[in-house]
């Protein structure tokens, strides 16, 4: 929870500071102010994130609030390798899909798929999906499964590279692209099967 007295203790911390600095000065003086600035930035892209995963908003709150008590926790051991808006959005999508796994115990989240050397479908070119209308894509979102969509989100949305990905998730990069391509695939499947007509 944000403390009631943020604007008074925080209104000497420069808005410029980087997430590195504001780290290090909450780690050197366990001031409160420098966790709340990392709060404000952060908190309301996770609780988007949680609720494109979780689906409703009183699960996304909670999520959101146990997810920033992960961060707070684990802070010190944020080594600055990534961005620290990639080692949030490692935490954020792990702890949604443990959620899911717990809520659904859905055996697809469990299973990584096998990579062949002999996968015969095509690509799906990226500008299927750019170009598809906005309240279409949300239908499709919401049927396909929480790992393929997640996926997708993240390299779409959040314009993330395959790196970046692979760090979050912690898979290799030639997995995560083929994650990416097979998410695609069930994409424009559902796609079909939805809109017949076309």
């Amino acid at each position: 929870m944000i403390n009631l007295l943020y604007p008074l203790l925080t209104r000497d911390i420069p808005t410029t500071m980087s997430d590195e600095d504001v780290i290090k000065e909450y780690l050197a003086t366990q001031n409160s102010a420098y966790f709340d600035v990392l709060y404000k930035r952060y908190s309301g892209k996770i609780f988007g994130k949680c609720i494109s995963l979780l689906k409703e908003e009183a699960k996304a709150a909670d999520a959101t609030q146990e997810i920033f008590m992960k961060i707070l926790l684990n802070l010190s051991k944020f080594s600055g390798k990534s961005k620290f808006s990639t080692w949030i959005y490692s935490i954020t999508y792990n702890f949604c899909i443990d959620v899911i796994r717990r809520a659904k115990k859905d055996p697809s989240l469990l299973v990584d798929d096998i990579e062949t050397k002999h996968d015969v479908v095509d690509d799906i070119e990226d500008t299927y999906l750019l170009e598809l209308k906005v309240s279409r894509l949300k239908v499709i979102l919401e049927e396909i499964p929480a790992m393929d969509k997640s996926f997708l989100l993240m390299k779409y949305q959040d314009d993330m590279s395959i790196r970046e990905i692979s760090e979050i998730t912690k898979k290799s990069e030639s997995a995560v692209k083929m994650k990416i391509k097979r998410a695609k695939q069930k994409f424009k499947k559902t796609y079909k099967e939805i809109y017949k007509e076309e």
